[in-house]
């Protein structure tokens, strides 16, 4: 280094200027906050405007807006989620922080915090369908208020001529059960409680339905619901109102829902399911040829059975017209009049002899009793000596005082003395 400076290389001299800096014209690539962040949401949504997530909730928490704010996070990262009101209102269970669950969505950048969260357009459980995870919620609700006990059910009856049909009047299951009810019943009223059967508010409007047929008390019996479909097509016999509109009516409900294989809560308190809107038909009316023919068959039976019954009759009338009761009354009454004369002796002799036994009874006791009577006793020259003042017996001279009173009882009479002198030495 020493070296170095004999050779002037630390010279300031030497040194070469530096540049003048013009405090205006500096960074020129400078960016505001809000300019970057615009930029990085420009960047960050395209990519992620259809995503599905699945994490587990966290810190779940719905305003007084209605709009709900958690966070879906796994072992390693976290992500802010949002779901606004109108999705909320929808959803067909109630997250809970530790939920699992698959969300879809779009990534958004909310510039004033600077952050990114995932706009969540549908949520459900995770493993499990919202839709099936609402139909065991409310299965589950209504078995435990005992809904669907078969103890609750009405029996449907045997021949309704008035049926009620709630459905869609533009569906193929009203077809069908027109079909099977005229072709099976043709005398039956069928009455078109036209309603949706799918959709927002078809709910709504199914309960509705079943509430004017049973305020117009128009119907013997009510079948409810359509043909087949997906899960979501069906769901409005899954609502808690459509079930309870069916428990609440005053008619039998039948459900009519989907094919076999579907199961609705509607099917559950109803007080019978039928596993098609064909099977339904068949299960509310009876064929008429069959009504007919068993009313014929009865017919003939009639007869039969009316002239086995007189035969039956005119043999026990004979039997009793044969009886000797019937035959000779006088003398069946003569017998039981000796026999009731035999009883009326048998009962005389028995009183006689407990009363001569109960009167020489009685005279041994009283002889008894004569015996050991103090009279008896003054009888034979003994006496009884009391005390005049109270009555005390007197049993020895220690026991008298001079002066004192006494009162000797004799066989017959008494004696009263006064006291001059005791002697208690005989």
């Amino acid at each position: 280094m020493a070296s170095r400076k004999k050779e002037g290389l630390f010279d300031p001299s030497r040194r070469a200027p530096r540049p003048r800096v013009d405090l205006e014209t500096s960074h020129p690539r400078t960016l505001s906050i809000s300019q970057i962040t615009r930029a990085i949401k420009a960047q960050l949504e395209p990519p992620f405007q259809d995503v599905w997530v699945e994490g587990e909730v966290s810190n779940f928490r719905q305003y007084g807006s209605g709009h709900c704010y958690f966070t879906l996070k796994d072992a390693n990262a976290q992500l802010p989620s949002v779901l606004w009101r109108d999705t909320a209102a929808q959803l067909r269970f109630a997250p809970a922080d530790g939920m699992l669950v698959f969300a879809h969505g779009r990534v958004s950048v909310y510039e004033p915090r600077g952050q990114y969260q995932l706009v969540v357009d549908r949520l459900e459980p995770s493993g499990v369908g919202a839709l099936a995870a609402a139909f065991e919620a409310l299965k589950a609700k209504l078995a435990a208020e005992g809904l669907f006990d078969e103890a609750r059910k009405r029996p449907l009856p045997m021949f309704p001529f008035r049926i009620a049909l709630v459905t869609s009047p533009s569906g193929a299951a009203l077809h069908d059960m027109l079909k099977v009810i005229l072709q099976r019943w043709p005398k039956a009223e069928v009455i078109i409680a036209a309603t949706r059967v799918q959709g927002d508010g078809a709910a709504v409007e199914i309960a509705q339905a079943l509430g004017d047929v049973n305020a117009l008390a128009c119907a013997d019996i009510v079948i409810v619901g359509r043909g087949g479909g997906s899960m979501e097509d069906l769901w409005a016999f899954n609502e808690e109102i459509v079930a309870r509109a069916i428990v609440a009516s005053e008619i039998p409900v039948v459900s009519a829902v989907g094919h076999e294989v579907d199961f609705t809560i509607a099917d559950f308190v109803a007080d019978a399911r039928a596993a098609t809107p064909s099977h339904a038909g068949e299960l509310v009316v009876p064929e008429l040829r069959g009504v007919l023919q068993r009313i014929d068959a009865l017919a003939q039976a009639l007869p039969r059975a009316l002239t086995m019954r007189v035969a039956l009759a005119r043999e026990r009338l004979n039997r009793l017209a044969a009886s000797w009761a019937l035959r000779y009354p006088e003398q069946r009454l003569e017998l039981y009049r000796q026999r009731l004369d035999d009883v009326h002796a048998a009962l005389v002799r028995l009183g006689q002899g407990l009363a001569s036994e109960r009167t020489q009874r009685l005279a041994s006791l009283a002889s008894r009793l004569e015996g050991l009577s103090p009279l008896k006793v003054l009888a034979r020259g003994y006496t009884v000596t009391t005390r005049e003042q109270n009555g005390q017996v007197v049993r020895t001279a220690l026991e008298v005082k001079t002066g004192e009173y006494l009162r000797t009882r004799l066989s017959e009479g008494s004696v009263f003395s006064k006291v001059e002198r005791v002697d208690t030495q005989e």
